[in-house]
């Protein structure tokens, strides 16, 4: 189908921009509420002082656990840090379950790597625990961790059929779509190379309604425990991923024609943000290449939209893929390598288009049920080259549910180079749209896959080079998103990090900033089963925080849970601080007698 009957399906979910932009923006302060603080726009309030938080007081740490239960983390880290166990862990499983019986089986998983990383089979069996921590100050982001059990084979062959479109299999579209954006064999199992993330792999159309039911009954979980708790969802699981796959490089080429433009504009380099085309010599060069008369650029542009500045940013250009200008018909860009004009979407089937359809739709019945219930959504990121839709649509989702307080969290992943430009750009988004900003903050769950599928295939790998490089990216975007807070009350950000050092630094900044706790516009996020340390501490000092609880039956989690353990082997081994926190405190309560105490 043409890109003209496309369009229109997209339109109810793209954003529609603020004016290209005249002048610096102006911000719609949010209205402060009974506790803002001095200087954010209320008078000045008596605040309780913030209690000190110590990482190292085991026994504030695990006030919440009993002593079998600390005695069965130490033992499970303890073997999650032991290679020659993991390398055989899939032969030692099935010999047990085969030795003992499912019934058997299943206790004893319970008894340990299960039972320390998810919290129930159900939404019923959950709720204990989660009324427990909760009690502790501790809350929930749900997570449903079923993952269908395919072999390798079994993956990639869902993976190349749901990636490729109708024209690329009769051979009418391969060569024309950038190689990052084509479904690759030899990395169609998204689950190698992957820590702690879940991976869906497209059936049918039934089958992500299924998906979307789950959802629904994971929002009504949380909403009975909580007023203020999360649910995590992945959009791959929502729909057929081709369209991700193709809307990301449509929004990916229309960028990098951006910043073509900027750099014979001699803006090459500069932060995305500081990037800004002067209209007059971006239409004479858009009139040489051939993609429009100069008469129907000069429309793009009108003084009704353009204002005075006389000139475009990086926001101002994305607003630009719409039907609603009459730029739609020329999206075309010119290739690189060729010189030749491309058009930027492929062609869709009319099943394609229904397909897409649908995902979009999925995402609102969930945005509107979160809405009702009065629950978060937090939105995974996934896949670099799934990502770029991914984000636009979750935007879209913030732009129409986010309006009085976030419910949609976008998801940043700061191993990325260019994420400090993602942050930015969303943040400037919402500022103009008068929408409230609500993002998590993550380092990422997919280096070591995206690294080889970018040395296998050929492109610029889109990961920062070190880890030290990674953690000054957090802390940059962080910093950033933590200033926006200070002049913002209703903006909200997730620090997802079980490194105390990053987590150091969001409480020395808050304070800096005066961002209190009492006023939740900092979350923080680990892992169930993982950092306690950092966990209740934060919570019992009256810090929002929050665990990534992932529940299902046993068998059914189990290949997310083989996959934690092996994939997750490098993260076990820094868990030794863990580990020796878990021994002290054994030890304190031996010395003390409190070997059989009771949280309270």
């Amino acid at each position: 189908m043409a890109l003209r009957r496309v369009l229109p399906v997209l339109r109810p979910y793209i954003p529609r921009f603020a004016p290209l932009s005249t002048a610096p923006a102006v911000r719609e302060q949010p209205t402060a509420g009974p506790g803002a603080l001095p200087g954010r726009g209320s008078a000045k309030a008596v605040r309780a002082p913030v209690p000190a938080v110590d990482f190292g007081n085991t026994q504030e740490a695990y006030r919440s656990r009993r002593t079998w239960e600390l005695a069965r983390s130490l033992l499970v880290l303890r073997l999650c840090a032991w290679p020659a166990l993991l390398a055989r862990h899939e032969q030692l499983l099935y010999v047990a379950r085969k030795l003992l019986g499912q019934r058997l089986f299943n206790k004893l998983m319970k008894m340990t790597f299960y039972g320390h990383f998810v919290a129930g089979e159900d939404q019923e069996s959950i709720q204990p625990l989660l009324r427990h921590n909760r009690a502790f100050g501790v809350g929930a982001i749900l997570d449903y961790g079923v993952e269908e059990d395919l072999s390798p084979e079994e993956a990639e062959h869902k993976e190349m059929e749901s990636c490729t479109s109708a024209a690329e299999r009769d051979g009418s579209g391969t060569n024309k779509r950038d190689k990052q954006y084509q479904a690759h064999r030899a990395f169609g199992d998204r689950r190698s190379g992957v820590i702690s993330a879940r991976t869906y792999f497209y059936a049918n159309e039934a089958k992500c309604d299924s998906h979307m039911e789950t959802f629904l009954r994971c929002i009504e979980a949380s909403g009975r425990v909580s007023d203020d708790g999360f649910i995590a969802i992945k959009l791959t699981a929502l729909g057929r991923p081709q369209f991700l796959l193709q809307f990301s490089e449509v929004l990916t080429k229309w960028r990098r024609f951006f910043h073509q433009m900027a750099a014979e504009q001699g803006q090459a380099g500069l932060a995305a943000m500081d990037t800004k085309l002067e209209v007059a010599a971006l239409q004479e060069s858009v009139a040489k290449m051939g993609i429009a008369s100069k008469a129907e650029i000069e429309d793009w542009f009108t003084a009704e939209t353009l204002g005075v500045s006389g000139t475009v940013d990086l926001l101002d250009w994305g607003s630009l893929i719409d039907s609603r200008t009459k730029l739609s018909k020329h999206l075309v860009v010119p290739n690189a390598q060729t010189g030749q004009l491309e058009p930027l979407l492929s062609r869709f089937t009319e099943e394609e288009e229904l397909q897409m359809t649908r995902m979009l739709q999925r995402m609102d019945v969930l945005a509107k049920k979160a809405t009702e219930v009065g629950v978060r959504l937090m939105v995974d990121a996934e896949q670099t080259y799934f990502q770029p839709a991914i984000s636009r649509l979750t935007l879209e989702m913030q732009r129409k549910f986010n309006v009085e307080k976030p419910l949609i969290f976008n998801t940043y992943q700061c191993y990325l180079k260019d994420a400090y430009d993602n942050v930015t750009l969303g943040v400037e988004l919402a500022r103009r749209e008068c929408w409230c900003f609500g993002a998590k903050l993550v380092r990422g769950a997919y280096l070591a896959q995206e690294r080889a599928r970018a040395a296998e295939i050929g492109y610029e790998d889109p990961i920062n080079p070190t880890y030290e490089a990674t953690n000054a990216m957090y802390h940059r975007c962080l910093d950033y998103v933590l200033e926006e807070l200070k002049h913002n009350a209703k903006a909200k950000v997730m620090v997802a990090s079980h490194n105390e050092d990053t987590v150091r630094f969001t409480l020395r900044r808050m304070e800096e900033l005066c961002l209190h706790p009492a006023d939740h516009q900092v979350y923080f996020g680990q892992l169930l089963g993982m950092c306690d340390q950092i966990s209740f501490p934060l919570g019992q000092a009256g810090y929002p925080v929050y665990k990534y609880v992932p529940y299902g039956p046993v068998m059914e989690v189990l290949p997310y849970l083989s996959r934690r353990a092996l994939e997750n082997s490098s993260l076990m081994k820094g868990a030794r601080r863990e580990r020796q926190l878990l021994w002290l405190e054994l030890l304190r309560r031996l010395r003390t007698g409190n070997l059989f105490r009771r949280p309270a």
